[in-house]
């Protein structure tokens, strides 16, 4: 069986889940169950539902075992990571920064009224995935808002100011400048709705690292 360290429940920004023994700053699911209580190993699902959403990794004094009969435990870096893999803050336990995201997505997008959360997880579902893959979206470097993460030459890079920080499972290292005019367009993982929430000023929890 399954040591807590080796289960397959880190959520890199291009989606895929990986074991490394950090845990990082948010955790949270893909709508259910998509691991094998007996084993603790994943099946060939990745998403029970399009409610892909990030928590506290402490709310109300509630003790979960990770990976036993209930939802899979996933684990991110911090919320930049999170929103790129196309996962969006919980109304239950991050329900300020839930509130504030729908609204800035809202705003960013032009919507008539603010999007609830089936709104959200209908659009954010269409965006992350191509098939069963990590759907990417071409767009400027320049015009990128803070909080975006792009894929470039194997490497995710996640956009902080004029700064490229490169992401690890453990944390950002620096990347160098953006140099917006030398790249015409790259591969954002970050969804364009999530994009245009962060445009309109929705601020994402950032690892410490980030600076």
């Amino acid at each position: 069986m399954a040591g807590h360290e080796s289960l397959r429940n880190r959520v890199r920004p291009d989606g895929e889940l990986v074991a490394v023994a950090a845990r990082g700053l948010l955790m949270g699911n893909r709508g259910g169950r998509i691991h094998d209580p007996a084993t603790r190993l994943l099946t060939g699902r990745r998403w029970t539902s399009r409610a892909w959403i990030c928590c506290l990794l402490e709310f109300r004094g509630r003790r979960r075992q990770v990976w036993g009969d209930g939802y899979t435990e996933l684990f991110f870096l911090d919320e930049v990571t999170a929103l790129a893999a196309g996962h969006r803050p919980c109304f239950e336990c991050r329900r300020g920064e839930a509130v504030a995201f729908a609204e800035a997505a809202t705003k960013g997008i032009g919507a008539p009224a603010r999007l609830r959360a089936p709104e959200l997880d209908r659009l954010l579902h269409a965006e992350r995935l191509d098939g069963r893959a990590k759907r990417v979206h071409r767009r400027r470097l320049g015009e990128l808002p803070d909080g975006a993460v792009v894929s470039a030459g194997g490497e995710l890079l996640a956009v902080r100011g004029e700064q490229l920080l490169r992401w690890a499972p453990a944390g950002y290292g620096p990347a160098g400048p953006r140099a917006a005019t030398e790249i015409a367009e790259i591969d954002v993982l970050t969804p364009p709705t999530v994009l245009a929430a962060l445009s309109a000023g929705y601020r994402p929890l950032w690892h410490q690292s980030a600076g």
